[in-house]
């Protein structure tokens, strides 16, 4: 497929920070996409849990299938647009891997541990991961990935840690949180697709646990266009055994709507601003965006699934639980590093010798984040003698 002028190529990449020669067979993104699907961080998110936690249910998301679902997506539109597919699939695997257990609890139980230490924020922690604590190679740390799939991942950042960032890596992929430019189009996709992914699948998650019903989502107007358009084309779906069918073919029409309407909106930006290169992408406001319609169909959406899932007491139970294990993990390795596993016994050591509390306390913070939901929970009885979560 030929690629856009405003795509980004990867014979034109920036570059890795340690020099590597190209592969034979292989361009330096998609030779991305395949460390990443075959890093330890990657395997582990099939254990992360999105809203439910793992013991709750075998059928609900895992970080892992929704961030193939963020690719599926992200690489559909990105066809579409004549941006870098490969570029997209990369980021969008990789762009959760920094996430805690629990879900978004575990990530602000940590963060509140943190505060007195810089806080913790996911996407500098997938950063983390991929530029730091993934040991596989023998000549650096990490997975070495191309600059463009590094600013991907990096979704957000505060100034204070991209200012550290800068420090570190002069023009690097904090510079532009400092000078308030854009990333690429790609990454722009892969956060639209995120957004895309997880408010459907969080609508089929939460059907399915009982905690929404299909009635309370005719008030949605996303969803409640495309559930009647179903119904009046498939009548016999109306029989309550085939919930799950108009459900489903509810979602997926849906999902397609939004698709569509993000190409539509996208090539409308891109005609309108002519950017000639990816550099003039990201002098220029985002441009990979939803129509004005959609977008606050979109946003009613979230307000519905934050008012009546994410608060729903049930799953209040549960994240308050989650927060806890944190809380108590966090507080037992900072009073018993020796509690840590033997190769973050050494890096708590060497952190606290050259910055204190605050270099063992990070030393924690990498060690819980990347912890399944199950061994945060084992670790935390076996600590603590206690089973918060059955």
């Amino acid at each position: 497929m030929t690629l856009a002028v405003f795509a980004c190529h990867p014979d034109q990449s920036r570059g890795r920070r340690f020099a590597q020669v190209p592969a034979p067979t292989r361009t330096e993104f998609q030779r991305d996409r395949d460390r990443i699907v075959h890093c330890t961080a990657f395997r582990r998110l099939v254990y992360k849990t999105q809203v439910f936690l793992n013991h709750e249910g075998d059928l609900f998301r895992t970080r892992l299938t929704h961030s193939l679902e963020v690719a599926q997506l992200g690489r559909s539109m990105a066809r579409s647009l004549a941006l870098n597919e490969d570029l997209v699939e990369a980021i969008a695997l990789a762009h959760d891997l920094g996430h805690t257990p629990f879900g978004h609890a575990g990530q602000d139980a940590l963060n509140a541990c943190m505060q007195p230490f810089g806080g913790f924020e996911h996407n500098l922690q997938s950063l983390r991961v991929v530029d730091h604590l993934e040991a596989r190679y023998p000549e650096f740390d990490g997975l070495n990935l191309c600059f463009e799939t590094r600013e991907g991942i990096l979704k957000h950042c505060s100034r204070a840690n991209a200012a550290l960032l800068e420090q570190a890596e002069p023009g690097g992929v904090g510079q532009r949180f400092l000078a308030r430019t854009q990333p690429s189009l790609e990454a722009q996709l892969c956060n639209l697709a995120d957004e895309i992914a997880y408010n459907a699948h969080d609508v089929d998650d939460g059907v399915r646990s009982g905690l929404i019903t299909l009635e309370q989502l005719r008030e949605v107007a996303l969803f409640e266009e495309f559930r009647q358009q179903t119904q009046d084309e498939f009548p016999h779906l109306l029989d309550p055994a085939q919930g799950r069918r108009l459900l489903y073919e509810t979602i997926r029409r849906m999902l397609s709507a939004q698709v569509y309407d993000v190409i539509a909106a996208t090539r409308l930006a891109l005609k309108q601003s002519a950017p000639a290169s990816v550099d003039a992408v990201r002098l220029l406001p985002p441009l990979v965006c939803f129509g004005e319609e959609m977008r606050a169909k979109s946003q009613a959406l979230k307000s519905f699934l934050l008012s009546q899932l994410y608060r729903h007491p049930q799953v209040m139970l549960t994240t308050g639980q989650a927060q806890q294990v944190v809380r108590d993990l966090f507080h037992a390795y900072q009073t018993q590093p020796q509690e840590l596993a033997p190769g973050f016994q050494t890096r708590a050591a060497l952190g606290a010798a050259s910055e204190g509390a605050a270099g063992q306390a990070r030393v924690v913070a990498d060690y819980i984040a990347g912890m399944t939901d199950r061994f945060a929970g084992r670790e935390h009885e076996r600590l603590t003698g206690q089973r918060l979560l059955a």
